[in-house]
């Protein structure tokens, strides 16, 4: 049976608020996780999501947006973390995802199922290069 409605929030707390039971935990754990280890990224509510810090993006439509830098999202199968950030043209999460542990990398998206699976110390490193690096210049989807 599948537990999950959809979240339907305006502020961080709402967000918290909305969660199933079963996601509280989790995703609490990871919104102090990142807060403690990317400091200079303001926690907000942004997109139907937590963010952390933002940058400057148009996208596909012409429109600019403040995007976040760091995104959390619980999703019906999965939590995701969305590390919006390049290094030397390469995405820094897919850059890592040998070494974040049992999840499923995507481009700037982090998908897994429970926090058991990250590698929290490699979360960490990915996390502080975001924080110093926002942003998505030097991928061909930010060149529009």
């Amino acid at each position: 049976m599948n537990m999950f409605k959809a979240v339907k929030a305006k502020t961080v707390k709402e967000y918290f608020d909305a969660l199933p039971p079963e996601r509280q935990a989790p995703m609490e754990f990871l919104h102090k996780f990142i807060q403690k280890n990317t400091p200079s990224l303001k926690s907000h509510f942004a997109y139907n999501m937590l963010g952390y810090g933002s940058f400057k993006y148009k996208n596909n439509k012409k429109e600019e947006l403040n995007w976040p830098t760091i995104g959390l999202a619980s999703q019906k199968n999965y939590i995701s973390l969305y590390v919006c950030s390049v290094e030397n043209g390469e995405y820094i999460a897919e850059k890592a995802k040998n070494k974040l542990g049992k999840v499923n990398v995507g481009k700037s998206c982090i998908r897994f199922n429970k926090i058991e699976d990250l590698n929290l110390e490699e979360l960490k490193k990915v996390l502080k290069k975001a924080e110093k690096s926002p942003g998505l210049v030097g991928v061909g989807a930010s060149k529009k």
